[in-house]
């Protein structure tokens, strides 16, 4: 006498049909899909190897080729920077190596040009940048210097 083991377990599972086996193309002309294989006649789609990349536009120029190019950056610009003569109000002295310790600029940059004319609460010498027209006729009217 043989015992029926009614557990279920992966190997015992049964869901008909929802596996369907792949297609089986050129296997002759019974098969609908003998010769060509359902893949047309000739051309570059038709080949082993065939595919087209989706950016490919069939020779026309492509449009990230069509598209006008823009932006520049300068190394040389990238040292440099400008900085507003409101921010130094309430300072004495101004240099490169001062505008860097109080973290003003980074301190990568080699070259600082102040602007803007602001009505300074007390006197400022600037050491060592350039100054735009205006923010120098502000220094000079609160006493301060350039240098």
């Amino acid at each position: 006498m043989t015992k029926e083991n009614n557990t279920l377990s992966l190997n015992s599972l049964a869901n008909d049909g929802t596996k369907s086996n792949r297609k089986r193309v050129g296997r002759g002309i019974g098969s609908g899909n003998g010769k060509t294989a359902g893949r047309g006649h000739k051309g570059q789609k038709s080949r082993s190897g065939g595919s087209i990349p989706r950016w490919f536009e069939g020779g026309q120029m492509p449009l990230q080729q069509r598209l006008p190019k823009f932006g520049f950056s300068s190394r040389v610009n990238n040292l440099s920077t400008d900085i507003n003569l409101r921010m130094l109000d309430g300072m004495k002295e101004v240099s490169l190596e001062i505008l860097k310790e109080k973290k003003l600029v980074n301190k990568k940059i080699n070259k600082v040009k102040i602007y803007g004319d602001h009505k300074l609460s007390k006197a400022l010498n600037v050491n060592g940048l350039s100054v735009t027209k205006g923010a120098l006729k502000s220094i000079e009217e609160s006493g301060g210097k350039v240098s």
